[in-house]
């Protein structure tokens, strides 16, 4: 998992709940396998973010999924029939 998530991740439950609910997703979060952003990565993700038009972190976790031969899970519309993509809608 990309470091950029665990910001994302902590960011989110943060405003919608607090802190302390926060760390403890990233406690869990952090018992996968954590990728530090390198440059491999960060030119990857420039090229896809600018192929499928989506922002910074969006495709620096994209490239990461990529790099490492993994499908990416998610409910972000932005990743919405991009290959290598698992996108579930949010009910």
């Amino acid at each position: 998992m990309p470091t950029v998530c665990i910001y994302e991740v902590f960011k989110r439950i943060a405003l919608q709940r607090n802190d302390e609910e926060a760390l403890k997703a990233i406690g869990w979060m952090s018992l996968g396998h954590v990728v530090d952003l390198t440059q491999e990565i960060a030119l990857l993700a420039a090229t896809l973010s600018m192929e499928h038009k989506m922002p910074m972190a969006d495709s620096m976790i994209l490239a990461t999924a990529n790099l490492y031969n993994a499908i990416l899970w998610t409910q972000d519309e932005h990743f919405k029939g991009i290959e290598g993509v698992q996108y579930v809608e949010k009910i």
